[in-house]
């Protein structure tokens, strides 16, 4: 080995009397029966036992029940698997489970994990698309059915929510989060965490949140997925640790750790992100796992052969090894030649150890188990109405000249795309345990809600003809097959059905596996043949309504020129065909807003409304050349973050203060009065925002500080207030000290990050 990694290593391994204090204080903080059973419990276990806690493998299965991997089964026998995942249904994880509880010589029950991200089998829109609703209520609802479905599916723990906050759309798996945001994604996962744990995880229908992925995955490099992130402490603890911060102190049970490197230290290894910060800072009690395969992906990364950075992760913090087994076959090893020491292994153990009591399962290793509550609790007529409720308030109308929408519901259209008559791509990615072949497709949605449409149908292109993507994301199930008819024949029936209808409802996106993890993208324009439709489409001088589909940002600069009606619908779940009609025609007035900023172009990415000033910052207006500008394209993004339309209109007043002045301790009530001026009842979002003029330390421009959703009928106006305080003026300075600093402030109230009326106020401190 060489010297840097023999130093690396031991300054990584923990005392063993640190240890100890460590384990003793945790355990003064949970309950003592708890402790005495786990104490007693681990006193009979062997070393190997011990070790078997920390391995997590995979496990698939078929319609009959559970495919074992590998020795999976033997293994489990002898008491060296703590948990498994991608197996469900009550009947596989009795299988499981018995074996655990029947066979291994302490009886010690398994953990069941699956990819719960947005829905078990009733799917819900996309994260980013469930962030866009703003309504903390609904979203915690999706989970909370989430979990009710998967607990009866004999599950009991979800590697959700996904935090990281993105700001670069290349990125496939900013479809999993709730976009750049740390303030709004904080709320979002809190939520998420009490959706899916209720307040106890013994309930019979919790399951065990893992907030991931821990820390700084949304800022990879490029937007390439698993790369390299760099980034100052004053970045991370302002703009990137907050959503995490936020889960931990709603109690997340378990932490999954990134695949990034922080500081030159990739997360799987990095004690400072998961001792330091994590459980000494944030005072986190649960355990850690790593990512698919992540403790053995450190020796590509350049940290050693798979015994050392076995060593090196659980001595960082790391407590369950997914997939590697790098913990399973190295740490006996270690510990023998004292690369790690006995109480580092204890303390792993102990802590999955204490999530399996909390969950209930040494009482009860079947409690998840329950063939009947499956029946009638995945998939109910309720949770699919909630579904199409939640999958309504998700969409964002991005443009509506002319009223175009809503529809008429007797309207002759011409229903035209790859994604019109689409059931495939409706759930989206990482919808791992979702059907889609029960979800409804815009053209079923559209005569559900409405029978008396005349619908003339055409495909009009394939959904992927580049060869290069097609290749990809078939091999990995986009199930992509190319019509029979040639590209110039279905443009042509599309263009015939168009031209026989009053309007055009054109369907286009990605499909569902262009998004989610691996699929980095450099190019977010609509695929060339599906922009080549629009084009013909568009010169028919026909009305046209774009229906988008798609797992982030894209770059619509010519559809915004040239589409008189957009709106997007991202992928919206098991309902979406339902929902997006009832929006379509009407029955629903949209309220959703952007929470990622879409670029005009892929050359102004990174692009996000918090971003800080230059010295020499642009005005957007004049032709000087030595600003901050590009010289072909504007600064500014196409659509905002925070933006979306209404059916209707609404108006802000100025705002009022109750006065100029804040004082520590004190607060200022902001009011402002928002009248509906549309023909519509409607929602709208209204945000708050924040600047520091001055600071220690650069500021941003402007920071969300708070939004209301509130509900207002036509002509009606209604008076909403915000209370500042003390606290929302707090920020890490150069010091990582969290305070608020005297001076002045700007204030602004609006309906998305450019457009809202300004005021201002002091802070005296």
């Amino acid at each position: 080995m060489k010297k840097s990694t023999s130093l690396f290593l031991l300054a990584a391994v923990f005392s063993t009397n640190t240890l100890f204090a460590q384990q003793k204080k945790a355990a003064s903080g949970t309950d003592q029966k708890m402790n005495t059973f786990i104490t007693n419990l681990m006193s009979k276990m062997t070393l190997d036992e011990k070790i078997g806690q920390l391995n997590l493998p995979a496990v698939g299965f078929d319609v009959t029940g559970p495919i074992l991997s590998e020795g999976v089964d033997e293994k489990i026998e002898k008491g060296l698997v703590g948990g498994v995942f991608n197996t469900f249904t009550p009947q596989a994880v009795r299988k499981l489970q018995e074996l655990a509880v029947t066979k291994s010589r302490l009886k010690i029950p398994l953990l069941f994990g699956y990819d719960v991200v947005h829905g078990h089998k009733t799917i819900f829109p996309i994260p980013l698309g469930l962030s866009a609703s703003w309504d903390l209520g609904l979203i915690e609802k999706s989970a909370r059915i989430a979990a009710r479905e998967a607990s009866a599916d004999g599950l009991n723990w979800t590697f959700s929510p996904m935090v990281d906050i993105a700001r670069d759309p290349r990125w496939g798996r900013i479809a999993e989060g709730s976009g750049e945001d740390p303030y709004l994604g904080s709320l979002i996962a809190a939520a998420m965490v009490k959706g899916y744990q209720t307040n106890s995880l013994s309930n019979k229908d919790a399951i065990m949140a893992s907030v991931k992925h821990f820390a700084l995955y949304g800022a990879a490099e490029g937007g390439r997925d698993y790369n390299t992130t760099d980034m100052s402490l004053i970045r991370m603890y302002n703009e990137y640790l907050p959503p995490y911060k936020a889960a931990v102190d709603a109690g997340a049970e378990t932490v999954m750790v990134s695949f990034n490197d922080i500081n030159g230290v990739p997360a799987t290894a990095n004690k400072w992100l998961l001792t330091d910060l994590l459980r000494k800072q944030w005072g986190f009690k649960g355990f850690v796992v790593s990512d698919y395969t992540g403790v053995s992906e450190l020796v590509p990364h350049g940290l050693g052969d798979l015994q050392t950075v076995s060593a090196l992760s659980l001595a960082a913090g790391t407590d369950m090894d997914m997939v590697s087994e790098g913990f399973l076959n190295t740490l006996k090893k270690s510990l023998q030649e004292k690369k790690i020491s006995m109480a580092v292994i204890d303390l792993a153990c102990r802590r999955i150890l204490e999530s399996k009591y909390k969950l209930g399962l040494f009482a009860d290793p079947y409690k998840y188990v329950d063939e009947e509550k499956a029946k009638t609790e995945i998939l109910s007529q309720k949770n699919r109405a909630d579904a199409k409720r939640i999958a309504e308030a998700s969409m964002v109308l991005l443009k509506n000249n002319n009223q175009l929408l809503p529809l008429k519901k007797n309207a002759k259209i011409a229903l035209i795309g790859p994604l019109a008559d689409n059931k495939r791509d409706m759930i989206g990615n990482w919808s791992a345990a979702g059907d889609w072949k029960l979800a409804i497709s815009v053209m079923e949605g559209l005569k559900n809600v409405a029978p008396n449409m005349d619908i003339t149908y055409a495909k009009g292109a394939n959904l992927v003809d580049d060869p290069a993507i097609l290749k990809q994301i078939n091999a990995n199930g986009a199930d992509i097959v190319a019509d029979e008819k040639t590209p110039e024949k279905l443009i042509s029936d599309a263009v015939s059905a168009a031209k026989k209808a009053d309007i055009a409802v054109v369907v286009l996106g990605e499909s569902a596996i262009m998004g989610g993890e691996a699929t980095s993208r450099t190019n977010l324009d609509l695929l060339p043949n599906q922009k080549e439709l629009l084009k013909a489409l568009a010169a028919t001088g026909k009305p046209i309504v774009l229906v988008l589909m798609n797992s982030r940002p894209l770059t619509l600069t010519w559809e915004d020129e040239n589409i008189p009606a957009i709106l997007e619908t991202w992928f919206s779940g098991t309902e979406s065909g339902n929902a997006i009609a009832d929006v379509l025609v009407g029955n629903y007035n949209p309220a959703g807003k952007l929470t990622a900023t879409f670029p005009r172009n892929v050359g102004q990415i990174p692009l996000y409304y918090n971003h800080k000033n230059t010295g020499r910052p642009y005005d957007g207006l004049s032709n000087e050349k030595f600003k901050s500008r590009y010289i072909d394209s504007s600064n500014d993004p196409l659509y905002p973050f925070g933006y979306g339309l209404s059916y209707t209109a609404f108006s802000y007043s100025p705002i009022k203060l109750n006065k100029a002045t804040l004082a520590a301790g004190q607060t200022i009530q902001a009011t402002i009065e928002v009248k509906n001026t549309g023909n519509f009842d409607g929602e709208e979002v209204v945000q708050l925002y924040l600047q520091d003029i001055y600071g220690s330390v650069t500021r941003p421009v402007k920071e969300l500080k708070g939004f209301q959703k509130i509900f207002i009928k036509k002509g009606e106006t209604k008076t909403v207030t915000f209370t500042l305080t003390e606290e929302m003026l707090k920020f890490y300075n150069s010091d990582l000290k969290f305070a608020a600093e005297k001076g002045d402030f700007n204030l602004y109230i609006g309906a998305n990050s450019r457009d809202n009326q300004a005021s201002r106020f002091t802070f005296t401190k």
